[in-house]
């Protein structure tokens, strides 16, 4: 096991490969047209999370450098008491060891990840998918740079270029010590580490998030959050799926109607329920499976409900855990709606496409847990601990 790095350090390293980052952006920009170029899937989700563009090289330096700039995350004394006796109890956060996230297309999760990895002083060993080899080599290469100029083991960020068949070897009987795992992408991903793994595993599950739209609702507000929802990036895990409006929601034929011909301007295809199959040009939604489904495309569903328990219901029974907003200006309804959805995140006149780490004020995420233990929600710097007891005495025996 390395000994661990002093925040100094590990603030050294970040901010070199920041700069690495920016000084080598034709490298990888070139690895990643080739990842580009190879690339011969239709969906339309992973394609816009495999590519690398001007902006990406900016956001993934940046990161880094917001990463140098946040505090220590470990050694935080969360509780501390004194014995009778005069031992000193107390108990601080501490690192995990080694931790693997499995992931699929996404290059900047190799710079995000290992950086929040490397600055709570973990270990990470990255599996990225085939799509992705080129882009991701490169920057694993970069990160050995950094590590190596700062006199720090290379040993701290590894790269696993293995296929599935070896992958379920390696979390079936893992060849080095694994203390987490964490899959970020789709459900068929998630379902084969949570049946292989022999370690603790976080999900960052699928995200299938909805929108309730109450009788009290602004409806140029509610238009313009679904909008920016379902429009603005597909490919997000935030991203709206699902739309449920109330029954008896003032002017409600009008507000469809408006918010078809905005989705229309994006080449939204649009579902329905019986509610609204009199709508035109949209379609019917053939079973209720569809309204568990995480689409990352441009379609979304628009439902009917009678009343904001049945909304509840509806969202607790079919959607991911992610995410799920109510657009009312009926304070008491927004309350019972926050309080009762099952969600990692709840939201009341906000769009879900802020479900994120960098705008929750985290400095960035590793994933967004959809689980319940350890940690709900984007896991930030400050989550990728676990805690550590320190008992001082001067002898004490019990």
């Amino acid at each position: 096991m390395s000994i661990l790095l002093n925040i100094q350090e590990r603030n050294a390293v970040l901010l070199y490969m920041a700069n690495l980052i920016v000084e080598k952006k034709s490298t990888i920009l070139a690895a990643n047209k080739k990842d580009l170029d190879t690339y011969s899937g239709k969906d339309l989700a992973m394609r816009d999370r495999l590519k690398v563009d001007q902006e990406k090289i900016v956001g993934m330096a940046l990161s880094l450098r917001k990463l140098a700039n946040e505090t220590d995350p470990l050694g935080v004394e969360r509780f501390s008491f004194t014995h009778d006796n005069g031992i000193q109890v107390s108990n601080k956060t501490a690192p995990f060891g080694t931790i693997l996230i499995i992931y699929e297309s996404r290059p900047d999760v190799t710079i995000e990840a290992a950086g929040i990895a490397f600055k709570s002083g973990n270990k990470i060993l990255l599996k990225g998918g085939k799509e992705s080899l080129n882009s991701n080599l490169v920057l694993v290469d970069l990160w050995h740079k950094a590590l190596d100029t700062n006199a720090c083991s290379k040993d701290w960020v590894t790269y696993l270029p293995l296929n599935r068949q070896q992958t379920q070897e390696f979390l079936e009987k893992p060849t080095q010590k694994l203390d987490l795992i964490v899959p970020r992408g789709g459900e068929k991903l998630i379902h084969f580490v949570k049946q292989h793994a022999t370690c603790p595993v976080i999900i960052s599950g699928r995200g299938n998030n909805f929108v309730y739209v109450d009788t009290e609702a602004d409806l140029q507000m509610a238009l313009d959050i679904i909008i920016n929802g379902k429009t603005t990036k597909i490919s997000a895990c935030n991203a709206l799926d699902k739309v449920l409006i109330a029954a008896d929601m003032p002017r409600k034929k009008q507000f469809v109607q408006h918010l078809m011909a905005e989705l229309k301007k994006s080449n939204v295809e649009i579902f329905t329920d019986e509610a609204f199959s009199f709508l035109d040009g949209t379609t019917l939604i053939e079973s209720d499976a569809v309204w568990y489904k995480e689409f990352l495309d441009y379609k979304i569903v628009l439902g009917q409900v009678p009343s904001l328990e049945e909304a509840i219901s509806k969202i607790n029974t079919y959607g991911g855990g992610h995410s799920a907003a109510i657009i009312t200006s009926n304070k008491e309804n927004a309350n019972v709606f926050m309080q009762s959805v099952d969600t990692a995140a709840v939201y009341h006149n906000a769009s879900t496409r802020f479900t994120d780490g960098g705008q929750f004020g985290l400095g960035g995420e590793l994933a967004i847990s959809t689980d319940k233990l350890h940690q709900r929600g984007p896991i930030g710097l400050q989550h990728l601990v676990t805690n550590k007891w320190y008992i001082l005495g001067n002898g004490q025996t019990r």
